[in-house]
């Protein structure tokens, strides 16, 4: 763990092993650190808070800066310690880095931007200033799909504003959280401003940060049922709030649209990371009429996905991250059969050869889901693409805005009117229109319903960690 600027070992002498999930085995162990570590950690974040937060913006603009161009530099090391430890094939992971990095320089860049106003007053002896200040002390907590990105996406903006930091990386990817680090303490960021506290037991950690009053703001990303729990104890509190939850992503292909270019995309999309990603697309709704193609080419494309160890040459699918979550897909395929649907590709663990030491799911396609089937309505993070048809327009609009989740949503179609009637009916807070990846470190990143609260990235992602002060002045 890292608190107060030294590593350290937990109290106890607690350790936890971390397990690679394509072979099963132990890659080393960590600190276990309970609530005692995330009190420690919060103290040294508060102390650290009164000198940092008066630190001029262009100071913690260039601390981000050097810490981007570290992690240019460690870009291999930290992706094969990702693709060791979380499993992802080691281009994915290459680029999750640079995804990373880039949000450093984003908010080294936008650092400099937290602008005030002047607000003009009705009485000529009246002047409005208000000005923006960091929150506090931020807890944050993060997943282990995306273990290098979603630390930067935090981090990268709670130091630009002025903010002191705890992190609780998720307990199956600890590893790249320390590197993150080293490269943040690296790049100069002061003792105590940044600190880490690695855990088995997320639950003592939580209860710490949302009950601790040293805590100002708590932000997390995970599943909407952790996130529930997390922010309505942080609200009895009174503490800031983001949450970036589940996701269940429709994907639309309409009569207009070229059916075998949107299913490459969809293949491409749905199993990144092996369908382990809050953006992946959950529902397939395919006009009828492009049923046939698309069908045939996303089961083509999909059959010939390796799958084995990110670091075998042409691995396209790696593990889940745990035996847990191999039969949660299992269970939901298994369901979807015996209800109607057709598996058209896949639709079984793997286990031949050195398979069977590790998580595997074979990349699926199901045809035929309907409302009646689990993976219907529950979000699957693993490598199954469900594909459902539709005849109508409004129809279909209305199965892809039918769930209590609003993260992101895909459509393809070349009729532009067709494509803003999508964009501005779907109630969804990103959407992707003949567009696989819209994301990046410029763009505001969150979902509307149970899918969370706030914005991560841009302008908007800064402002999560500023609070607003107004003056009035009588002159």
């Amino acid at each position: 763990m890292f608190i107060a600027g030294a590593w350290s070992e937990a109290k106890s002498g607690a350790e936890f092993g971390v397990l690679n999930p394509a072979t099963g085995e132990e890659i080393t162990t960590v600190p276990d650190g309970g609530q005692e570590a995330a009190k420690r950690a919060i103290d040294a974040a508060h102390a650290a808070f009164q000198s940092w937060k008066h630190t001029t913006a262009y100071q913690r603009a260039e601390i981000l800066r050097r810490a981007y161009d570290l992690m240019i530099e460690r870009k291999e090391h930290l992706a094969r310690t990702m693709t060791e430890e979380q499993g992802k094939p080691i281009k994915a992971a290459r680029t999750e880095v640079q995804y990373g990095a880039d949000y450093l320089l984003w908010f080294a860049e936008e650092a400099k931007r937290n602008y005030g106003e002047t607000i003009p007053s009705a009485r000529a002896d009246q002047r409005f200033i208000v000005l923006h200040q960091p929150v506090g002390v931020v807890a944050a907590i993060t997943p282990w799909n995306y273990p290098v990105s979603m630390i930067t996406r935090k981090v990268g903006p709670a130091l630009a504003a002025g903010c002191t930091v705890v992190l609780k990386p998720a307990e199956a990817t600890p590893l790249c959280a320390i590197e993150t680090f080293k490269i943040l303490i690296d790049a100069g960021v002061p003792d105590g401003v940044i600190n880490l506290v690695t855990a088995l037991d997320p639950k003592p950690i939580g209860e710490e940060f949302c009950t601790n009053p040293k805590v100002r703001k708590l932000t997390f990303t995970g599943s909407t049922a952790v996130g529930r729990m997390l922010a309505g104890k942080a609200a009895a509190n009174m503490k800031r709030v983001s949450c970036e939850l589940g996701g269940h992503a429709p994907f639309m292909v309409f009569k207009d649209a070229d059916p075998v270019h949107a299913a490459k995309g969809a293949q491409a999309v749905k199993f990144l990371n092996t369908g382990q990603a809050c953006i992946s697309p959950n529902r397939m709704y395919v006009h009828k009429s492009a049923e046939d193609a698309f069908l045939s080419t996303l089961s083509s494309r999909v059959s010939k996905l390796k799958a084995g160890s990110g670091f075998e040459e042409g691995v396209a699918i790696g593990p889940l991250v745990n035996p847990a979550a191999v039969d949660k897909v299992a269970r939901q395929v298994e369901d979807a059969a015996a209800k109607g649907a057709e598996i058209v590709t896949g639709g079984k663990r793997l286990t031949e050869g050195d398979l069977g030491r590790g998580y595997f799911y074979a990349p699926t396609v199901l045809h035929g889901v309907d409302p009646s089937m689990d993976i219907y309505r529950e979000e699957t993070f693993g490598p199954v693409a469900p594909v459902i048809t539709f005849e109508d327009e409004e129809e279909a609009l209305a199965l892809a805005n039918d769930t209590e989740y609003g993260l992101a949503a895909y459509v393809y179609t070349r009729d532009i009117t067709r494509a803003m009637r999508m964009f501005e009916g779907l109630e969804f807070g990103i959407i992707g229109i003949n567009d696989i990846n819209p994301t990046s470190a410029a763009a505001p990143f969150g979902g509307w319903k149970n899918s969370g609260l706030g914005r991560e990235g841009a302008r908007e992602g800064l402002g999560e960690y500023l609070e607003t002060k107004m003056g009035g002045f009588s002159i």
